[in-house]
C-alpha cells in the first residue's frame, strides 16, 4: 500500500511540474496533477491487482479522461488543459525504450513482444479516450434537446 500512495504522490508531482513545463495556466496545475495522480492510482492499483498492463492501462486512461472532462465542465476550461498532462503516467515510454534497447542488443524476440505491447497501450489510451469524449458528447446532446 505504502508503494501505491508513494506513487500516486510522484504521479501527482510530476504532472504538476509538466503541466507548468507546457505552459497549463497556472490556476490549473494542482487540478492537472490531480488528474494525473487519479491515473497514476487506478494504475497502479490495477497491476496490483494483477491485471494486464495493457488492462490498467485502459482503465487508467478511462479516469483520466472522465476526471479531465469533469474539471473541463466545472472550470469552463478546454478539456486538453487536463487531458494532455494527465495522460503522461500512462503513455508507454518504459516500452519504447525496451523496444529500442532490444533492438540494439539484438533480440528480436522480446523487442516484438514490447513493440506489440506498446502499440497495444498506446491503442487503448486512444479508445478510453475516444469512449469517454463520446460518452460527454452524447449527453451533451441529450440535455440540449430536453
Amino acid at each position: 500500500m505504502v508503494n501505491i500512495v508513494m506513487g500516486v504522490l510522484g504521479s501527482f508531482i510530476a504532472i504538476s511540474a509538466f503541466a507548468a513545463l507546457i505552459e497549463t495556466p497556472q490556476k490549473y496545475l494542482l487540478h492537472a496533477g490531480f488528474t494525473g495522480a487519479v491515473g497514476g492510482f487506478v494504475y497502479l492499483l490495477s497491476m496490483r491487482c494483477n491485471q494486464d498492463p495493457v488492462f490498467s492501462s485502459f482503465l487508467s486512461a478511462l479516469a483520466i479522461a472522465i476526471t479531465s472532462h469533469i474539471f473541463a465542465r466545472i472550470f469552463k476550461a478546454p478539456v486538453t488543459i487536463f487531458m494532455i498532462a494527465g495522460i503522461l503516467p500512462t503513455v508507454p515510454g518504459a516500452g519504447m525504450y525496451r523496444i529500442v534497447y532490444y533492438i540494439i542488443t539484438r533480440d528480436s524476440a522480446k523487442c516484438s513482444f514490447y513493440f506489440i505491447q506498446t502499440l497495444e497501450i498506446a491503442g487503448m489510451i486512444a479508445l478510453a479516450i475516444f469512449i469517454v469524449d463520446s460518452i460527454f458528447k452524447i449527453h451533451i446532446r441529450k440535455t440540449k434537446k430536453w
